[in-house]
């Protein structure tokens, strides 16, 4: 087991948060064994670079989750400076600045001796992806999923989403959720408006207003927190499906009706 700077464990493959531009998350990923060293999403690359400098690494790798220009910012500038391998979903090739390697559902990406699963995960984008390390019990969803959150629908539709949620939903429970935002604060308001009887849920908002208040990430969360506590994930809710007027409704209807809620919140 290796103990990451920011107090996570994983199996073989350290990661840490890089905060940048007003509530972005970089993930720094390290693998100790070969000197492997990726990002995910470089939203910027002077902050990955300040923090490579920090630690005497080199850039190998960078995993791009979605097009979106907060997290494919850093791409060119990077790989003009360490010559890296630029990894990006297929579906969303001709966006994706740089792009070397592309991969979809179902391939696997090495960093070293760490092995990623990819998921295809459209909704937020066409062609979002994210990586699933099943070793390390860390999976890297973009803006698919939040804490008590979920991306807005961009290019896709609910029924998309929700699908894609499922296929997050089966990773296990103890699954460290690595989310490109800081938006916990505020979606978990909103989860407790529409969830307002979930009495884990209103722990963890107590939970994460003292955190934020300290200055302390809300990323990582875990997949069978997220289970427990976010709308997005929990349209099969006697209580959420209450509060929207939709009880025994289908459960895309609900999470449509959850989403158009947290878009008008």
């Amino acid at each position: 087991m290796t103990m990451t700077a920011n107090g996570e464990k994983t199996t073989g493959l350290q990661v840490e948060l890089i905060p940048a531009l007003s509530d972005n998350y970089i993930f720094l990923l390290h693998e100790p064994t070969s000197g492997v060293t990726a990002v995910v999403d470089p939203a910027d690359a002077g902050a990955v670079e300040k923090r490579l400098k920090e630690r005497g690494l080199a850039l190998t790798h960078i995993l791009n989750t979605h097009h979106h220009p907060d997290h494919v910012g850093g791409n060119r500038a990077l790989k003009a400076r360490h010559g890296c391998t630029i990894v990006g979903p297929r579906a969303d090739r001709e966006r994706i600045p740089g792009i070397d390697v592309e991969v979809g559902d179902g391939d696997t990406v090495a960093l070293g001796h760490a092995e990623a699963t990819v998921f295809d995960v459209p909704g937020h984008t066409r062609g979002h992806i994210a990586y699933w390390f099943r070793e390390a019990k860390a999976a890297f969803v973009g803006d698919t999923l939040f804490a008590m959150g979920c991306g807005r629908l961009f290019e896709g539709t609910p029924a998309q989403m929700w699908a894609s949620l499922q296929k997050l939903m089966a990773m296990p429970d103890d699954t460290a959720i690595y989310c490109a935002h800081e938006y916990t604060l505020s979606n978990a308001k909103f989860a407790l408006s529409v969830e307002p009887d979930n009495a884990i849920l209103r722990s963890r908002a107590a939970e994460v207003e003292a955190a934020r208040a300290r200055g302390v990430p809300t990323v990582p969360t875990t997949m069978g927190l997220e289970k427990a506590t976010n709308p997005f994930l929990r349209p099969a809710s006697p209580d959420l499906q209450k509060t929207l007027g939709l009880p025994g409704a289908d459960l895309v209807a609900v999470f449509a009706e959850t989403r158009a809620r947290k878009d008008a919140f």
